[in-house]
């Protein structure tokens, strides 16, 4: 049985929070800047062209990097403006193709697969390139080819303000002679293992066997050399914003203890902050929900930046509940609601971090991902999650 011929386009706009800000300050054009934070604690958010070449790179130390090149402009940053070209973006594609998968703020794959019978997918993705720069003023690179992977790579390899396309076949060929690095889900540490076994280049990963990819790291060891050799068979995930994240918790006994109410709002806004980061999400609304023993139900509503952190998170939660709670009545059930969520990053979004909050949150969301929900978390709360109440998650979409 011949194999279905994809076409597969992986679309990426370049430094995306960088090219924003200079069609907001022009005077930043051609000039190493560092998005992100403004303090020594600070990280990097994102940097422009100019920057990287002297070794900048996102979620490096804002010190680091500003010691790497002292003559780079630092600016904090505006992810609501981001989102907001983001949304511009993903209209545009929304309109022009009938499949596609948006997988993080700045970065698309489309399925144009049949579409050579009728127009022509480099034809068609080049007229999508050209109308988002036009309407948006964003440089943007693509890659085309039948997978996802190379695709990805074609993109990179396309960088700055290009595009590329891989012909059918041609896979190997293409990524023979690059860095294993290139790869993706070719980490820092695996890059080390491999380089201390001499493997620099993807060919010579080509031609080692998968038994041997298994034996070094596993199953992801067989995945990492489906890549090299260009297979990769995952499929487009069509495009759907979830629109909220939510958790309710209906106590055993109605209660009036206010710090048990407050540790609970805890214990909810660790549990959903991590969702958020797991599944790649920001939210920009909080809403927090009361219910009397009576059966009335209160809301209240509050807009922030985006953030998926719990330490912007919980004070925000804390204060619309103390001025939602005003009958002193016994409380049957609190919840707690994000929405307006987007596509983003925890690690490389938030401009007010320190290097030692994004390493916590980090090693929090490591050990709660391995071990369970909840394994490690703030103390206040840690003792809530088993005691007093029977727990109902509502999820909206």
């Amino acid at each position: 049985m011949l194999e279905s011929i994809r076409n597969i386009v992986h679309i990426d706009l370049d430094s995306f929070f960088v090219s924003v800000e200079c069609l907001q300050n022009a005077s930043l054009k051609g000039k190493p800047v560092i998005i992100g934070g403004g303090s020594d604690r600070g990280v990097v958010a994102s940097c422009s062209y100019e920057a990287r070449k002297f070794g900048v790179h996102s979620a490096m130390p804002t010190r680091l990097a500003m010691r790497l090149c002292p003559e780079a402009l630092v600016v904090r940053g505006d992810y609501e403006r981001y989102s907001q070209y983001s949304h511009m973006v993903t209209q545009i594609i929304h309109e022009h193709v009938p499949v596609y998968e948006k997988s993080s703020i700045d970065e698309f794959y489309i399925d144009m697969t049949g579409m050579d019978r009728f127009f022509g997918s480099y034809k068609m993705a080049t007229e999508l390139r050209q109308r988002i720069t036009r309407e948006t003023g964003l440089p943007i690179s693509f890659g085309l080819s039948k997978n996802k992977t190379v695709s990805k790579v074609a993109t990179g390899e396309a960088k700055p303000n290009g595009q590329k396309q891989v012909s059918y076949g041609t896979e190997k060929s293409f990524l023979a002679p690059l860095s294993i690095k290139k790869i993706p889900m070719v980490g820092d540490k695996t890059y080390d293992l491999l380089r201390r076994m001499g493997v620099e280049k993807v060919k010579t990963l080509q031609q080692m066997p998968p038994e041997l990819m298994e034996t070094l790291l596993g199953k992801m060891g067989l995945v990492i050399w489906d890549k090299a050799n260009g297979i990769d068979m995952s499929p487009i995930v069509p495009y759907s914003e979830r629109k909220s994240i939510s958790k309710e918790n209906t106590f055993d006994q109605d209660t009036i203890d206010v710090k048990m109410l407050e540790a609970t709002l805890v214990s909810i806004t660790e549990e959903l902050a991590f969702s958020l980061r797991t599944e790649g999400k920001l939210t920009s609304c909080i809403t927090v929900k009361i219910r009397y023993s009576d059966f009335d139900t209160h809301t209240q509503q509050v807009h922030i930046p985006y953030t998926s952190a719990d330490h912007m998170l919980i004070p925000r939660v804390k204060d619309l509940f103390r001025k939602l709670y005003e009958r002193r009545l016994l409380i049957r059930l609190i919840g707690v609601r994000f929405s307006a969520l987007v596509p983003g990053s925890y690690q490389i979004h938030l401009f007010e971090d320190t290097e030692e909050q994004i390493r916590l949150y980090q090693a929090m969301d490591h050990i709660n991902q391995r071990y369970g929900k909840r394994t490690v978390g703030r103390a206040v709360g840690m003792g809530i999650a088993t005691r007093n109440f029977n727990p109902f998650n509502g999820i909206a979409s």
